[in-house]
């Protein structure tokens, strides 16, 4: 089902369901002269995930677009998501993929349609896409892998959680190997799944804590993970760990860098507010502009004590 939000109207997103201003029921295909873009993203009503759905709306309404959102909590959903937008007609369509590998073959779909796509975050493994607009997920992990080497003098023991299968994911994995190569006495022990979820990276870091009894610093690949791991390690009472880090600008794991929390000592900027500016790329392409760079990459920043009042909003909606 298709639901359309007018200029100014949209509801809330999650569930793997489709966002609307109106009253529940299908909406038939634009018409002829009427511009309206599609949205598609995983499906969350809060956290990273949540603040880029919200922002997504609040600039379509900003920007005067009519626009469909619609959220899946699969590949599978998402594909067909897609594949009916694609019936729809929609004037382009705004994407950030569940998975990179799965979602590559529906972006193909789109391009033969003949419809814009501009991509969010997670990168396809195909170039068919019109625009992408992604932060700089190597140099998270960059940062990450320095910082911890400085922190460690060069030895430790490390444990890395990761997010799921996805062009961030490796990155971000890619980018903090590469910064700790150079120390052989910096080992990454154990390498686990958190989903980008607080709860299972809060059991996964449990089940770690139970198996290695020496660990030095926690890297993880998103700030809600981040919390998660942190909550483990508190509640076991480890006091062999000496740092956690996070990425994404998580107000909450500002707010613990601010207050001079002993373990989230730093984290990097991966704001949600990227998506807005893959909302007004669309709004430009279904107006007759054409963009000035197929990709856009936003700069991670190490966040920490030293500079984390320049960052920390307590009324941030992440």
């Amino acid at each position: 089902m298709l639901m359309l939000a007018g200029c100014g109207g949209g509801g809330s997103a999650g569930g793997g369901n489709t966002s609307s201003g109106q009253a529940s029921g299908s909406t038939p295909a634009p018409a002829a002269a009427e511009k309206v873009i599609g949205m598609s993203f995983p499906a969350a009503d809060h956290g990273w995930l949540g603040a880029v759905i919200k922002n997504a709306e609040d600039e379509a309404k900003a920007e005067g677009l009519k626009y469909v959102i619609t959220t899946a909590a699969d590949p599978n959903k998402q594909t067909n998501d897609i594949e009916d937008l694609i019936s729809k007609k929609v004037s382009a369509i705004v994407m950030l993929p569940i998975e990179s590998a799965a979602m590559t073959p529906v972006a193909k779909k789109v391009k033969d349609a003949g419809i814009p796509l501009i991509v969010v975050d997670r990168e396809l493994e195909s170039d068919d896409f019109t625009a992408l607009v992604k932060g700089d997920n190597k140099g998270i992990g960059s940062h990450a892998g320095a910082y911890l080497v400085d922190k460690l003098g060069g030895k430790g023991k490390i444990v890395e959680i990761i997010g799921v299968p996805s062009s961030v994911t490796t990155m971000r994995s890619d980018g903090f190997r590469e910064a700790i190569k150079d120390h052989p006495d910096m080992q990454v022990i154990a390498s686990q799944s958190g989903d980008f979820q607080k709860e299972k990276s809060l059991n996964v870091m449990q089940n770690i804590l139970q198996s290695e009894s020496q660990i030095d610093a926690v890297y993880t690949h998103d700030d809600e993970m981040a919390l998660g791991v942190l909550q483990a390690i508190k509640e076991a009472k480890r006091t062999d760990i000496k740092v956690v880090t996070g990425a994404g600008g998580h107000k909450d794991v500002y707010k613990l860098i601010k207050d001079g929390d002993p373990l989230m000592q730093a984290t990097f900027t991966y704001s949600p507010l990227m998506v807005k500016d893959a909302v007004k790329l669309a709004a430009d392409i279904v107006n007759g502009k054409t963009p000035a760079e197929k990709v856009t990459m936003l700069e991670a920043t190490p966040i920490t004590k030293d500079n984390i009042d320049k960052f920390y909003d307590p009324n941030a909606n992440y």
